[in-house]
């Protein structure tokens, strides 16, 4: 393994699992939407809505069959994973599964994350080797390009040969019905086999950070808006305004100092692969982020799926590169060679970034 100091990491094989559930904007009309101080909203449903979709960019949503948990899902996205490498499954080094919540059994108000859901992943691709080693990842939404980040220095440091890195939620099951942010949140899963290769490109660079001083809990578990009920339980609660006054600062920052270590101009950037949170907020951060060259951003840069898709958290950047490299996003490709950055920004408050060639 000693040569792997001197050869390229990359990612040899794509996979995602997007459930066949649609739920849909219009799903909302009978939802009974409160202020955060338990008010009513004085506005109709379908206003909330027709505003919520200007914002977002959101027009509908996928949640996991009642049957499948995140675990089930991450497994799914796995195996296709796996097959895109033409790889033995018991050849993996590590298994590492980027989350936040657990396996939430549908109808249930608890988090389910003994065994951990690497563990569980293993198990349902039936891989007997322990020497692959699967422990999970909380790292907010960014946790899976974390995820990517830490595969990467096992395999420089010639710990590991190959490392499979997933991206999976249920957001579905940890959403306040009277919340309109509830709206915004999907579930699905995406994941990647990594190994050195002695082919050109791979991971150049990368990027990571933690704001934890004053903006540890822009995103939290939090109660109901309803003060009518008496239920004991918690929901994915977020300061929005917050969150996107600090992205916008924050991110473009971070790609910045990543683009800058990698030596690549940025005029080769051919593909930005972000986090999709809020399709305005999104296009605001890359903006920024060209801004910062004294640029302008370039069409079809930066491919969204949250129109369809929703943010399904650390599942949506893996999820919108196996898409687009299966060819089923129109209009968006990745060709051999390009220079592609994957950025996220999520729950701590953590950001992070890797500069790829294809």
């Amino acid at each position: 393994m000693a040569n792997s100091l001197f050869m390229n990491i990359k990612i040899t094989g794509t996979g995602s699992y997007i459930p066949s559930t649609i739920e849909t904007n219009e799903n909302f009309q009978n939802h009974e939407f409160l202020n955060s101080d338990g008010s009513t909203i004085e506005a109709p449903n379908e206003v909330i809505i027709k505003k919520f979709k200007a914002i977002t960019g959101i027009d509908e949503r996928r949640y996991a069959k009642p049957e499948l948990n995140t675990s089930d899902l991450a497994a799914l996205a796995a195996k296709k994973a796996i097959e895109s490498a033409k790889i033995n499954g018991e050849s993996l080094d590590y298994i590492i599964v980027a989350h936040n919540y657990g396996d939430v059994k549908y109808g249930s108000i608890q988090s389910d994350t003994v065994p951990s859901l690497a563990s569980r992943v293993k198990h349902l691709l039936k891989i007997k080797n322990p020497k692959c080693v699967a422990y999970d990842l909380l790292f907010g939404c960014p946790g899976w390009v974390e995820g990517v980040i830490q595969a990467n220095a096992f395999i420089k440091s010639g710990i590991a040969k190959k490392c499979l890195v997933i991206g999976a939620e249920t957001l579905s099951r940890t959403i306040d019905p009277h919340d309109r942010d509830s709206m915004i949140y999907g579930d699905g899963a995406g994941a990647v086999i990594i190994e050195s290769s002695e082919e050109p490109g791979g991971i150049l660079t990368h990027e990571s950070a933690t704001f934890s001083l004053e903006e540890a809990h822009f995103i939290y578990f939090g109660k109901t808006h309803n003060k009518n009920s008496n239920a004991d339980r918690r929901y994915i609660k977020m300061f929005g305004r917050k969150i996107y006054e600090f992205a916008l600062i924050n991110v473009p920052l971070a790609m910045k100092s990543c683009l800058d270590k990698s030596g690549i101009d940025i005029s080769e950037v051919k593909k930005i692969l972000i986090h999709q949170a809020n399709e305005k907020m999104d296009e605001a951060i890359v903006k920024r982020f060209y801004k910062l060259y004294n640029m302008k951003m370039p069409d079809k840069i930066m491919p969204m799926s949250i129109a369809k898709l929703g943010n399904s958290s650390v599942a949506t950047v893996p999820t919108l590169y196996d898409i687009i490299l299966k060819g089923n996003m129109e209009n968006q490709k990745i060709n051999k060679g390009d220079v592609v950055i994957f950025a996220s920004v999520g729950a701590g408050m953590n950001i992070n970034a890797i500069v790829y060639r294809q």
